[in-house]
């Protein structure tokens, strides 16, 4: 059985591909930041154990968990688990943007870097790390989690030049949207970390918040895919023979990773605006 371990698992993405996996017959360790969320996990038949990326010896005990019941060797690891910190640039304070870097950049690089030498000694392996579209492009208010997205993808690049001439592959998945409790979460670290109040974006902020309050859970708009949307791409990253650098997922990213390319940095900012605009009327 090929071993693979997931962050992130208490919802969405992680979720899904943790119980498809499972099915088709991977040996799956899940896991997740609450306890709470590795009994649920664990009610569900999967091996799961806490993993909080914030913390170093978190990371640590939870590989050496796996690799314990796997007799030390690992096939995979899907990094996974990462939160959006919403607000303007000049409203993230140091320790809230550090906050953003700690879950989705540096827990990501010490649990990646811990990985691979399991990975060189048995001679293979696959590193999968699950970016964003906003890897890709900027949009307002999105800052934090941009920076952390952008920083990623220049890592991970540089990672799998440096592994070229092993057998460990190195790739990117970069979805748009989709469903998960991603918004939700985000919006809570909102309140908690922008002051609104004082804020020159305020008049946008208040938009935003009466957006994200009025969200119905029900209504999906049609550029938002489910979390199966990934699997097909997680699929091939882990068993093609030679999986891709990136994989897109959804409308949005195929259509901004094309302009990207094609138009002019005012040009696409110009559209990003646009987007913005529409989103917070």
């Amino acid at each position: 059985m090929k071993s693979i371990l997931i962050t992130g698992c208490s919802s969405g993405i992680g979720y899904h591909a943790a119980l498809d996996l499972q099915q088709r017959g991977y040996r799956v360790f899940a896991t997740a930041r609450q306890a709470e969320d590795v009994e649920r996990l664990r009610a569900l038949g999967l091996s799961s154990c806490q993993l909080d990326l914030d913390s170093s010896d978190s990371i640590r005990q939870a590989l050496a968990w796996v690799l314990e019941r796997t007799g030390g060797e690992l096939y995979a690891l899907f990094n996974n688990g990462a939160f959006g910190q919403p607000g303007a640039v000049e409203d993230l304070s140091r320790e809230v943007l550090r906050a953003q870097f700690e879950t989705n950049l540096f827990g990501w690089h010490e649990l990646t870097c811990q990985v691979l030498p399991v990975m060189r000694r048995q001679g293979y392996g696959r590193i999968i790390h699950n970016s964003s579209v906003l890897g890709l492009i900027a949009m307002k208010y999105r800052g934090a989690y941009n920076a952390s997205k952008f920083a990623l993808e220049g890592l991970t690049d540089t990672l799998r030049q440096e592994l070229a001439d092993t057998d460990i592959h190195v790739s990117l998945i970069e979805p748009g949207p989709i469903e998960s409790d991603f918004r939700k979460n985000a919006y809570a670290k909102f309140k908690q970390n922008i002051d609104v109040a004082g804020s020159a974006h305020r008049e946008v902020y208040e938009a935003v918040e009466r957006r994200l309050a009025n969200q119905s859970p029900n209504v999906r708009d049609p550029f938002t895919l489910g979390p199966e949307a990934v699997q097909k791409r997680l699929l091939h990253a882990l068993e093609a023979k030679r999986p891709k650098p990136r994989y897109y997922v959804t409308t949005p990213t195929y259509l901004l990773g094309t302009l990207r390319r094609l138009l002019s940095s005012r040009m696409l900012d110009r559209l990003l605006l646009k987007a913005s605009s529409d989103e917070n009327k």
